[in-house]
């Protein structure tokens, strides 16, 4: 039997750092693989989109840097395999997607992330999440 794949969305809130901590915990309990992605909404980078490009190495960059190292940092000796990608385009699209790719077996994601206001206009990622991905979904509070 393959081993389970939790994916956990990350944005720096501390929503999305209970989200890794709950998703950690359990993989070292049931050997898990723990797979950290943080999403660069297309939303935010209107230009991108006008010009069909994809984010600069920089802006990669950056949001590993904010988003993902330190989460990446303070598991490293959990026990627990983790790996983490930056990811591009509509959160909730993006985060399926890659879900589907990699057979994630559990999706972890905080119950607010960065934007409230948005969350509160528009609905949030965890719950288009909630809604959308065909596997369990951990809203972590």
């Amino acid at each position: 039997m393959a081993k389970q794949t939790y994916l956990v969305a990350v944005d720096g809130s501390e929503w999305s750092v209970r989200a890794a901590d709950k998703a950690v915990k359990l993989a070292q309990q049931t050997g898990a693989v723990v797979r950290f992605v943080s999403v660069i909404a297309t939303s935010e980078y209107q230009s991108f989109i006008k010009s069909n490009q994809k984010p600069s190495e920089d802006l990669k960059d950056a949001t590993y840097a904010k988003n993902l190292a330190p989460i990446e940092k303070t598991y490293a000796n959990s026990g627990v395999e983790v790996k983490c990608e930056v990811l591009w385009g509509h959160p909730v699209e993006s985060i399926h997607k890659f879900a589907k790719s990699k057979k994630v077996t559990m999706i972890f994601v905080g119950r607010r992330g960065r934007s409230k206001v948005v969350d509160l206009v528009i609905g949030s990622v965890a719950n288009g999440l909630a809604h959308t991905a065909g596997v369990p979904v951990v809203l972590v509070p």
